[in-house]
C-alpha cells in the first residue's frame, strides 16, 4: 500500500505555515507507520459501508487529510485510529446525503474474485454474493456496526466512538443489526 497523495481541493483552506506545522506535529515517520497500520482496514471498512470501491478510495484520502488537519490531541494511537474511523463514518454519511443521478445501488457493488479452489469456488462465490446482497440491504449504521465488530474485531468502546453512539446503546444496536442480517441470509427462518 502506498502513502496517500492529496489531490488539490477547491474548497480547502490554503496550506499556511501554521497548518503545515500542525500537520507535521505527528511527524512524517509516525504518520507513515500509522498509515501503514490503518489504511488497509479503513479502506475495507469504507468500501463495505459505502458499497463503492472508487468512492472508498476518495474517502480514504479525505479521512487522512481531515485527521492531519484536526486540532485534536490524541491520547494514544488507538484514540487516533478511533477518531479516524469516526471521520470516515461521517464522510460516508455526508456522501449519502448528496443527491446524485449516478449513485450506485447495493446490487451493483463490485465483487472481489472468488478464490480458486477444488470444487468449492462456485459455492464460495454464491455465499459471497448472498452476504453482499444482505449487507447492501442493511442500513449504513448497521453495516458499520457489523463490520467493525466482526470483521475488524473492535471493542464496544471503539465501535461506539467510531460510529457516534453511546456505549450503553451499542449492545442493543449490534444485536438488532446481527439479527436483521441473519434473517436476510436465511429468509426461510430455518434454525
Amino acid at each position: 500500500m502506498t502513502l496517500l497523495r492529496m489531490p488539490p481541493m477547491a474548497d480547502a483552506e490554503p496550506l499556511t505555515a501554521a497548518t503545515a506545522d500542525h500537520a507535521l506535529m505527528m511527524g512524517e515517520e509516525a504518520f507513515r507507520a500509522f498509515y501503514e497500520l490503518t489504511a488497509r482496514g479503513l479502506w475495507a471498512y469504507l468500501s463495505r459501508i459505502s458499497g463503492d470501491r472508487r468512492l472508498a478510495d476518495d474517502l480514504l484520502q479525505e479521512a487522512y487529510y481531515r485527521l492531519l488537519r484536526s486540532n485534536v490531541a490524541f491520547e494514544s494511537d488507538a484514540h487516533r485510529r478511533n477518531y479516524l474511523y469516526r471521520i470516515a463514518t461521517n464522510l460516508v454519511r455526508d456522501d449519502r446525503r448528496r443527491p446524485r443521478a449516478d449513485a450506485p445501488g447495493g446490487a451493483e457493488m463490485e465483487q472481489a474474485p472468488a478464490p480458486d479452489g477444488a470444487g468449492g469456488a462456485e459455492v464460495r462465490a454464491a455465499q459471497r454474493l448472498d452476504i453482499t446482497r444482505a449487507l447492501s440491504q442493511l442500513k449504513p449504521r448497521e453495516r458499520s456496526l457489523l463490520w467493525l465488530a466482526y470483521v475488524q474485531g473492535r471493542s464496544y468502546a471503539e465501535i461506539a466512538e467510531a460510529v457516534g453512539v453511546r456505549p450503553s446503546s451499542l449492545k442493543s444496536l449490534l444485536f438488532r443489526a446481527r439479527r436483521r442480517f441473519a434473517a436476510m441470509l436465511d429468509p426461510g427462518g430455518r434454525k
